[in-house]
């Protein structure tokens, strides 16, 4: 493999490893809000407790997340240095503002809400926690900024030539507010919304089967199924918009996303598989279905691949791969919105906790989030494929020059290695502190019905 192979692996193995974090903490910022909130309208114990818990959680996330994304940082500039060179006023601007603003805020009150509890009033800790949320959710304005400008330049312009060319803003809120940016954060947001919700789904789900902290288990589930319920069916208003968006600033992109390789009419494919080699889809679709979601025209015909110039648009196999990455979004979502629906709808039946299937189904679920945003992710940098910045720069031009493949290789491994520890690292913690539980010590006296002890969950038929 040659360099440009090399790092792209590098790049999109930590960050694909990164975007594990960030997600969950912006979802669980949210979650801990409601918690807490909860907790000062009823005064009840059992949220008191579940807050403190998941505080624990998410400091740990948080921790995690800090570490894994200091490395690529650096690999701006030991593996995309000319990248970095042309991007650099754009990308200072929007991370500068990050961490002087956004990680900031965040970082400033997360003592207090760690180490706050008994310290501080509730009003100012509930404030903390608001700010934490906030700062979380702020950060993530400005790396969404950043990558929609790569997507959709805009309030720039060029300066200098050749190896010396750079973006240089000439207006920094159109640089902000750049044609993709808002539909693609509110995207962004809602999928780590998600994340931090089918967590705390899943972790409660998993008391409710061990018939553990009983009232706590319950509390948190309906906490989290409610927003997890809202976040998954606005998330599919929010892909409509965002797809539309990439239809008129990315229609290469749009066309590798659902296999459509000829201008015509445009089917939508539910799954399937797409030949490379022959450039054709096959699989479940609705006839005519993209064209109509884009168009309101069933008949309406869509620009197709093949419409553009071959060093312009994804190779055939990287379409391939991002017709599936796309769909394995799409099928990920609406196991979401269905999962939280028929979970509502059995609360609103009083059987929300009879089924054991789905309290099994729930704690597995956690990993449904997860693997749609890194669908999505993959999807939305592989289909913006041959560029890094759209239209602008490829990305066989950002490139360091002076970088060998032994080099890239050698730290490829190295980072490999680090992160695994790392993952298995966070992946013993959190077990330790959810066997634990939600109390500080075994002897702990709990809300009644909280019991370790509580009779053993009992299937519908068996009742």
């Amino acid at each position: 493999m040659n360099v440009e192979i090399l790092s792209r692996i590098q790049f999109a193995f930590t960050i694909a490893f990164h975007y594990i974090y960030p997600p969950l903490s912006i979802g669980l910022g949210v979650m801990l809000v409601l918690m807490e909130g909860m907790y000062l309208r009823t005064g009840k114990k059992i949220y008191e407790i579940m807050t403190r818990f998941w505080i624990k959680i998410f400091a740990l996330i948080f921790g995690i997340g800090v570490v894994t994304g200091i490395i690529m940082e650096f690999e701006f500039g030991t593996n995309w240095a000319v990248y970095s060179k042309y991007v650099g006023d754009v990308f200072g601007s929007a991370l500068a503002s990050e961490g002087l603003f956004a990680f900031a805020l965040e970082s400033g009150f997360l003592g207090i809400l760690i180490f706050g509890w008994n310290r501080v009033s509730s009003r100012v800790h509930f404030f903390s926690t608001l700010m934490v949320a906030f700062g979380a959710i702020f950060s993530a304005v400005w790396i969404v900024v950043a990558n929609s400008w790569q997507q959709t330049p805009a309030g720039f312009h060029i300066v200098g030539e050749g190896m010396k060319a750079r973006a240089e803003i000439t207006d920094f809120w159109a640089m902000v507010f750049n044609p993709s940016s808002n539909t693609r954060l509110i995207h962004v947001l809602i999928a780590a919304f998600l994340a931090g919700a089918f967590l705390v789904l899943s972790v409660h789900a998993y008391y409710i089967l061990r018939n553990k902290f009983s009232d706590i288990a319950k509390a948190g589930f309906k906490i989290a199924l409610v927003f997890a319920m809202i976040a998954s069916i606005l998330q599919f208003w929010s892909g409509d918009s965002s797809a539309k968006k990439v239809s008129i600033y990315q229609p290469a992109k749009l066309a590798a996303f659902e296999g459509h390789y000829d201008s015509s009419r445009a089917d939508l494919y539910l799954f399937g598989i797409t030949d490379p080699q022959k450039q054709t889809s096959t699989g479940i679709k609705v006839p005519g279905g993209l064209s109509f979601l884009l168009y309101g025209d069933f008949n309406s015909p869509v620009k197709g691949v093949n419409t553009f110039k071959k060093e312009d648009r994804p190779g055939n196999y990287a379409t391939a791969f991002v017709f599936q990455t796309y769909h394995i979004m799409i099928l990920c979502g609406l196991f979401m919105v269905a999962l939280t629906l028929y979970a509502c709808f059995l609360w609103w039946r009083g059987k929300l906790f009879n089924y054991k299937w789905l309290m099994i189904v729930c704690c597995f679920s956690v990993l449904v989030p997860q693997i749609a945003n890194q669908a999505g992710w993959y999807s939305a940098e592989v289909g913006r494929q041959p560029w890094l910045v759209y239209g602008l720069l490829r990305t066989s031009e950002g490139l360091t020059r002076s970088l060998k493949e032994g080099q890239v290789l050698f730290s490829l491994i190295l980072f490999t290695v680090v992160y695994i520890m790392l993952f298995l690292l966070f992946i013993y913690m959190m077990n330790k502190h959810i066997v634990h539980g939600p109390v500080e010590d075994k002897n702990e006296e709990l809300p009644e019905g909280s019991k370790r002890n509580n009779p053993i969950l009992k299937d519908p038929k068996q009742s």
